[in-house]
């Protein structure tokens, strides 16, 4: 009789429970790409479409055994990393991961929020840059979050080219540097890798409000791609083509009272079934 497996993806995120993003756009965004999600709450934020009220820690020993016990029990094909909002829960995750195998890893440096509320402190920002950077396959700064981590401005597509290069040379891999905060009519975001000329990728900005949780989507996005067997040129490509898609099947539905949710689930696809071999 043949056996099957789904795709797995784990999301390593902070909570929403307005629903639009965090680990909720996490899971959301796996289940609609046919992938099956697999989660480790980090933060317990209290927001909903119109911001960030507060932010409750969860126990350290819990993310490391929630970590444990997804990682003994169903391994993913590849990992996303949202909020790590203390420099503690950056060095659990990687002492944790550290005891398997090599996961693809997509991290989204949540530093601030649709909203513009600073989300993490400096302390943190250092330790993530020093750990978390090296060991991950491709990082998603948006804007703001470029501008934070390169210590310039960044409005431009040239300061965007600028602030790339000087994040790579923290030691990551990839970077995604996502071009969502331009005030032009159209959006361009740019993978920038080492030895590499950047790849630009170009959509139309619509007018809406309805973007909350975006980041978390697209890098969520990557990583179910790369679970189904993408490499990382493609997964970028077609999780930015589902971004696109999903704000333009939202952008005029009102969900709260402020920022409103992506249409996750537009065109969403059967969980895969890979035969084992």
């Amino acid at each position: 009789m043949k056996k099957f497996t789904y795709p797995s993806v784990l999301t390593i995120a902070g909570f929403d429970g307005s629903g639009g993003a965090g680990i909720q756009a996490d899971i959301k965004t796996f289940s609609a790409l046919g992938c099956y999600a697999t989660s480790v709450l980090t933060a317990l934020p209290v927001q909903n479409t119109q911001g960030v009220r507060t932010i409750y820690p969860i126990p350290i020993e819990a993310v490391a055994d929630q970590l444990e016990a997804v990682l003994n029990d169903i391994f993913p094909g590849a990992i996303k990393i949202g909020m790590v909002h203390t420099p503690q829960l950056v060095e659990v995750i990687i002492n944790t991961l550290k005891k398997y195998p090599k996961i693809p890893m997509v991290f989204d440096p949540v530093m601030v929020a649709t909203s513009g509320h600073r989300l993490i402190e400096e302390e943190t920002v250092r330790t993530i840059v020093e750990k978390l950077f090296p060991i991950a396959d491709i990082i998603t700064p948006n804007m703001d979050e470029a501008a934070i981590l390169a210590g310039m401005e960044v409005k431009t597509l040239e300061d965007m080219q600028t602030a790339g290069e000087k994040i790579l040379k923290y030691g990551c891999k990839n970077i995604l540097l996502k071009g969502g905060h331009q005030e032009t009519s159209r959006i361009t975001s740019l993978l920038i890798s080492e030895n590499q000329d950047a790849i630009s990728y170009e959509t139309e900005k619509f007018v809406t409000d309805n973007t909350h949780g975006s980041g978390c989507t697209l890098s969520s996005a990557i990583a179910a791609y790369i679970a189904r067997g993408e490499d990382l040129k493609d997964a970028v490509a077609h999780a930015q083509e589902y971004v696109f898609e999903a704000i333009k099947n939202g952008k005029d539905v009102i969900t709260g009272k402020g920022n409103g949710p992506l249409n996750h689930f537009f065109n969403p696809k059967k969980l895969i079934k890979n035969e084992m071999v």
